[in-house]
C-alpha cells in the first residue's frame, strides 16, 4: 500500500502538464505560511523598535530565509530533446555518488547497475522519470532518516520505489530516498500510468537522493561525482535486446 503522504500533491491522470510551472505547486502553502510568519514578525518590529537599524537587519534576514526556501521550489521549463529509445535521463539536479553493481530485490528481483544523484539544498528537488514506458509497480516504505550519503540509506530510510518498463521490455527500478533534513517524499507514478522522460515522476522536498537501478550490460555515460540536470542529462544507453544483458557494467 502507498502511505498517504506519498500521494499528496498527485494530479488525475498523467495528460496534466506542468512544463510551464516556474515554482513547483509542492512549496505554494509553505511559502505562503512562511511569508505570513515573516510578516508578521516584521511589522511590529518596525513599528515598535525605537530604531531603524534592527529593523532593517531583521527583514534583511527574513528576506535571505524566504529566499532560500523559494529556492528549494523552483520549477525550470525543461524539454529533452535528445534520443529517446534506449536512453536513460538523469532524473534529478545533482552529483552522482554511487555507479556500482548490486543486487536489487524489490522490482528487477536481481543484480542490476545502481546509479544515484545526490540533491543538495541548492538543486531543483522535483524528479523526472528516466525512461519512457509504463509504470507498472509504486510502493512506499516507512523508514529511518539517515543521511542520504551512506549506502544503508538506499535500504532503509523512509523511501518510494517506482517500477517502470521500457517499450523494449527493460526493468527499470526509481527510488525517492528521504535524507536527515528531506522528510518528504512525493509520489506522482502511479500504476498503470505512461511513463515520460519530459514528465515528472515526484517531488523530494528539501533534498536528499534518487537511485536508478538499470539491467547489466547498460552503457554509462557519466561518471562518479559528476553533476546532471533533471530531464536534461543523458547518463545511460540500455542494452538493445532485454534479458540478454552481460554480467558487468559498461562503463566509458
Amino acid at each position: 500500500m502507498l502511505n498517504e503522504n506519498s500521494h499528496n500533491g498527485h494530479r488525475a491522470g498523467r495528460k496534466v502538464k506542468i512544463h510551464r510551472v516556474k515554482i513547483h505547486h509542492e512549496g505554494t502553502s509553505i511559502l505562503i505560511l512562511l511569508f505570513i510568519v515573516l510578516l508578521v514578525l516584521n511589522v511590529p518590529a518596525w513599528l515598535f523598535l525605537p530604531t531603524r537599524v534592527l529593523p532593517s537587519i531583521f527583514t534583511a534576514v527574513s528576506a535571505m530565509v524566504y529566499i532560500f526556501v523559494f529556492n528549494f521550489f523552483r520549477c525550470p521549463v525543461r524539454h529533452y530533446r535528445g534520443e529517446r529509445k534506449g536512453h536513460v535521463v538523469s532524473s534529478v539536479d545533482g552529483r552522482v555518488v554511487v555507479i556500482e553493481q548490486v543486487e536489487e530485490p524489490e522490482f528487477i528481483k536481481g543484480p542490476a547497475i545502481q546509479f544515484s544523484v545526490f540533491m543538495s539544498p541548492l538543486n531543483v528537488h522535483a524528479n523526472w522519470f528516466p525512461v519512457d514506458g509504463e509504470v507498472v509497480y509504486v510502493r512506499h516504505h516507512k523508514g529511518r532518516f539517515l543521511s542520504a550519503y551512506l549506502p544503508k540509506s538506499s535500504t532503509e530510510n523512509e523511501r518510494s520505489t517506482i517500477g517502470i518498463v521500457t517499450p523494449e521490455g527493460h526493468r527499470i527500478t526509481v527510488r525517492q530516498i528521504a535524507g536527515a533534513m528531506a522528510r518528504r517524499i512525493v509520489t506522482y507514478a502511479r500504476e498503470g500510468e505512461e511513463a515520460s522522460i519530459d514528465e515528472h515522476l515526484g517531488f523530494i522536498k528539501f533534498g536528499s537522493r534518487v537511485d536508478i537501478f538499470l539491467p547489466l550490460g547498460t552503457e554509462m555515460l557519466v561518471k562518479y561525482n559528476q553533476t546532471t540536470r533533471g530531464g536534461v542529462t543523458p547518463v545511460a544507453i540500455l542494452p538493445e535486446t532485454a534479458g540478454e544483458e552481460p554480467s558487468t557494467v559498461n562503463q566509458k
